[in-house]
């Protein structure tokens, strides 16, 4: 540990007048020559008060070390909507609105295409007869959601029960009551969706692209480099500037597969690239945004309950090394300090005689 009694500060002045013999000397704390001049023993000494100066307190507190990567705010990627019923397009969603189970994605020769949920793919028709398969009891989970139940628990069994159910759902649409479900009857998606754009016009082909579809909850997508996929955990807190407002954010998915980086001229970066997905905390820092640039900061350390001052603390010694000025009711000192984190303008110190709760001079 450096010995405070020699420590020489290198940075900015702090003026100190003292009234002394006439000689020149260096004020420990300051960087400030001071003359002091003779005065006769009949002329009262005066000293001056020391010049007011900016200070903060020293706090025990958690230091974080982050690593910042850009990002976009916005529904998440596009899913292209088919069509995949013959026929003429007949009605059409506007662009930005959210589409639920049962209702109507678009219509077909005047008749609604409605929106189902699921993940596996309708990929026969079906009818009494049909194999068991999970996509029996996925169109069974669905009318029942519709309110058309009849057939129990849904299962993987196609029964007259499934049937009749088919038809009052076809009726309530206006369908033909055929009992039977053809593969374009509807339009599947794993939650509801939001339209981020129409694809086909009125009048044109139903089969063929009709829509693009994005999820319902705006949230920040981080091209992150694939060599740093340690610093992104689901669950794990970030936080995200979006238009200079900061809010906190929570990972919900960390992509596994990396896909060609590019530069700023589009050109392959040599740097493969995972999609991480956050979630804003207070969507409300984001506005009446559909899409903007976004910063996200990952931790990539804590140092935990340490003692931190700001950076602008910190005295640069002549001897090498760090000090802290300590003000004490006008009274002033250096300790000597060891530098460890620095983060979000704080830098974690430790030192002989330092303490949280002390009051040390700072430039911000």
């Amino acid at each position: 540990m450096t010995d405070v009694t020699h420590l020489k500060p290198r940075r900015r002045g702090r003026t100190r007048w003292f009234v002394a013999g006439a000689v020149l000397v260096v004020v420990l704390g300051t960087s400030s020559v001071v003359v002091l001049t003779r005065v006769s023993s009949a002329t009262p000494v005066k000293e001056a008060a020391p010049p007011a100066v900016e200070t903060a307190e020293v706090v025990k507190t958690d230091l974080r070390e982050e690593e910042e990567a850009d990002g976009t705010l916005g529904y998440g990627d596009e899913e292209t909507v088919p069509g995949r019923k013959p026929g003429t397009i007949t009605s059409l969603p506007a662009a930005g609105a959210t589409l639920t189970r049962c209702q109507a994605a678009y219509g077909v020769d005047a008749k609604p295409v409605p929106l189902f949920y699921g993940t596996l793919p309708f990929y026969r028709d079906l009818a009494l007869g049909a194999e068991d398969g999970a996509d029996v009891k996925q169109l069974e989970e669905n009318l029942k959601a519709c309110g058309f139940g009849g057939f129990g628990t849904p299962d993987k069994k196609f029964t007259a029960a499934t049937a009749a159910a088919l038809k009052k759902w076809q009726k309530s649409l206006g369908l033909e009551q055929t009992g039977a479900f053809g593969q374009g009857d509807v339009v599947l998606a794993a939650g509801e969706v939001r339209v981020s754009a129409v694809a086909a016009k009125l009048g044109s082909p139903a089969q063929g692209e009709v829509l693009k579809t994005t999820g319902t909850v705006r949230s920040v997508q981080v091209k992150l480099d694939a060599a740093k996929q340690g610093l992104a955990q689901q669950g794990a807190k970030v936080s995200v500037t979006i238009n200079g407002k900061t809010t906190t954010g929570t990972i919900t998915d960390v992509g596994r597969t990396a896909v060609e980086g590019k530069d700023q001229a589009g050109q392959d970066d040599g740097k493969p690239k995972i999609t991480v997905t956050v979630r804003l905390d207070d969507p409300a820092v984001a506005g009446s945004l559909d899409s903007s640039p976004a910063s996200v900061r990952f931790t990539k350390d804590v140092h935990a309950d340490v003692l931190a001052v700001p950076v602008g603390a910190l005295l640069a010694l002549a001897e090498g090394g760090y000090a802290v000025e300590v003000d004490e009711n006008g009274q002033r000192r250096l300790i000597a300090v060891q530098t460890g984190l620095f983060s979000g303008g704080k830098v974690e110190v430790t030192g002989t005689g330092l303490a949280a709760g002390l009051r040390v001079v700072t430039t911000s």
